[in-house]
């Protein structure tokens, strides 16, 4: 028998997608220079407010949005690579693809954080690099555009190609729950929640640290 679960709540999607976008406005703008270096940061303050949100949004979102849902012991996660997993851990982030989303996160944190203390000596620097040494700002500007970019673009190949095996080969779209919120399993799965309450819970979480995120930059300014 067919179930149909709710996996994605609505504001996991939309975080998903807006950092999407983010992430593809920064590697354009990084290439273009010039003008388009005020959307560069533009962007990455986006993805600071985003991945503040994600980090409360993960103790305080659906099941399968919560960190908790998708933690795996190491020996899980060998055991998965066995092919010893289990059906209730295809439903949301299996083990391989939790240790790609925690990936992610981490190194888009890294970048982020290093893009604030990186100076070009042309017409950018971040804001912060006024409270450092030049030490300091040489270390995160040479891993923020020789490193850090690297790794994320590694990591993100390996997202999408890991999502376009899935379709050729186990015949398992990622993408149309990420869109809908939802799977069919043909076995019964806990729902996740998606009221609208827990949406304008979202809301002002992601806004809180918008206007937080934005106080700091007009602050530094």
């Amino acid at each position: 028998m067919a179930n149909i679960v709710r996996v994605w709540d609505a504001p996991t999607r939309l975080f998903h997608w807006a950092l999407v976008v983010c992430v593809v406005g920064l590697a354009l703008s990084s290439q273009l220079g010039g003008v388009a270096m005020e959307w560069h940061f533009r962007f990455g303050y986006g993805v600071l407010a985003l991945l503040l949100f994600r980090l409360v949004w993960g103790f305080m979102g659906g099941h399968w949005s919560r960190f908790g849902s998708f933690l795996y012991a190491p020996g899980r996660v060998v055991q998965y690579m066995k092919g010893q997993g289990s059906a209730n851990e295809s439903v949301g982030h299996n083990p391989l693809g939790a240790l790609s989303v925690f990936a992610l996160l981490l190194f888009l944190a890294l970048q982020v954080g290093s893009g604030l203390f990186s100076d070009d000596e042309i017409a950018a620097a971040g804001p912060l690099t006024r409270f450092v040494s030049g030490g300091v700002v040489g270390s995160a500007t040479y891993y923020h555009k020789e490193i850090g970019k690297l790794i994320l673009l590694a990591l993100v190949f390996l997202h999408v190609a890991a999502v376009i095996s899935y379709w050729l080969i186990k015949h398992t779209n990622l993408i149309k729950p990420m869109i809908t919120g939802d799977k069919l399993l043909d076995f019964p799965a806990q729902n996740a929640t998606d009221t609208a309450g827990d949406r304008i819970k979202a809301l002002m979480i992601f806004s809180a640290w918008c206007a937080a995120v934005a106080s700091l930059v007009v602050w530094l300014r």
